[in-house]
């Protein structure tokens, strides 16, 4: 292993139980051509430590997330602008922040969304807790904003639980202004939807609140949690997140291998983002031949975003949670606000393959590619 390759390990908060390995930052795409990638991905595979399954297609217990770990000291490409700010670049300095982004992936940020939320037992009810706060969120490497967040991460920490199980979650409000949470997709009593002054009282700055239901059958998939409260602004500033609801029989899904959630926003944080990173921050995602990965999407922001993968097919098989009757295949799937989708892409072929929003005022600029925009790498 080259040297800027070599993981090293850092301690991150608020789940220092967790270990994680780093990923160089220099230089992913530029060494990962044919001969390189599968080195190149194995480290950036043991980076990311997806959710792997069994070969029955049962999702084992060891999901984690990812720090980026300390940056490489090293020299970036350097980039003449214009002194002259009105004046237009010319094709080289544009080709050259093209090649900085690029060799910059993924870049180092500070704190990493969607964490694994653990809980504790009360009886037979698994219970979680949640407390939402200000705090500020790197995005991009050196940019960073004042983010609404649940345990401090963006997006949320994901809350995965089985069909049947009982539920509580303790919220605990410690932003400016009063707040709520809505179970997106899930099937609750009407006392528990999360709708302030329509199912329940708000909880206020200081205040807490608890909620509490059975995961109902069949209510299976991909599914989400935010704020109802000033939604319009407290969902865009980090106030989301995943909640995953695996079958109680792993047979009546489809089996795959691994798989990733990118949870697509937009707006004042950041601007367009992918688990509350933009491009050159954000993961890529990781994969050996042969293997099925299990993309879940869902779109926590105000705009559509169609997530076009390079290389290969994606293979709808489920929408808003439930099973389609008939799946199907594309390369785009166009995701609209509130919407989730399952899609499994079979890795077949190596190299790494651009993963975007064909919205490409979302992913691409004259000074090179931003915002949401990943890889898929796929390693021998």
């Amino acid at each position: 292993m080259s040297p800027e390759l070599a993981p090293k390990t850092t301690p991150i908060t608020p789940a220092p139980e967790r270990h994680r390995t780093d990923v160089s930052r220099r230089r992913l795409m530029a060494m990962a051509g044919l001969g390189g990638v599968g080195a190149l991905a194995t480290t950036v595979s043991a980076a990311l430590t997806p959710r792997f399954a069994s070969a029955e297609g049962t999702p084992s217990s060891d999901h984690d997330g990812m720090d980026m770990g300390t940056p490489t000291a090293t020299a970036e490409p350097t980039v003449e602008v214009p002194t002259d700010p009105n004046a237009p670049m010319t094709w080289q300095q544009m080709d050259a922040m093209h090649e900085a982004g690029i060799k910059a992936f993924p870049a180092y940020t500070s704190g990493h969304g969607n964490q694994p939320l653990q809980h504790t037992m009360d009886g037979d009810v698994k219970v979680f807790d949640l407390t939402a706060k200000i705090i500020n969120w790197e995005y991009e490497p050196g940019k960073t904003v004042l983010a609404w967040a649940y345990n401090e991460q963006v997006p949320g920490p994901e809350i995965r639980v089985t069909e049947g199980d009982r539920v509580r979650v303790n919220l605990t409000n410690l932003l400016t202004e009063s707040t709520a949470i809505h179970w997106h997709g899930l099937i609750v009593p009407n006392d528990q939807d999360g709708v302030p002054f329509i199912t329940q009282p708000i909880v206020p700055p200081g205040g807490k609140y608890t909620y509490e239901f059975t995961i109902r059958e069949g209510n299976v998939g991909t599914h989400m949690y935010h704020s109802h409260a000033n939604s319009a602004k407290q969902v865009p500033m980090g106030l989301l997140g995943a909640f995953i609801v695996e079958p109680k029989d792993p047979k009546t899904r489809p089996a795959f291998d691994l798989e990733y959630t990118l949870v697509l926003n937009d707006g004042a944080l950041g601007g367009f983002t992918l688990n509350g990173k933009s491009f050159p921050a954000t993961v890529p995602l990781t994969a050996k031949k042969g293997q099925k990965v299990m993309v879940r999407y869902m779109n926590e922001g105000q705009m559509i975003h169609p997530m076009h993968l390079h290389g290969m097919p994606q293979t709808i098989i489920a929408q808003d949670g439930w099973l389609l009757p008939q799946p199907y295949v594309c390369d785009t799937l166009n995701i609209a606000p509130g919407q989730r989708f399952e899609a499994i892409v079979d890795a077949t072929e190596v190299g790494v393959w651009a993963f975007h929003c064909h919205i490409l005022s979302h992913a691409e600029s004259d000074h090179g590619m931003f915002g949401m925009v990943t890889a898929l790498i796929v390693a021998e």
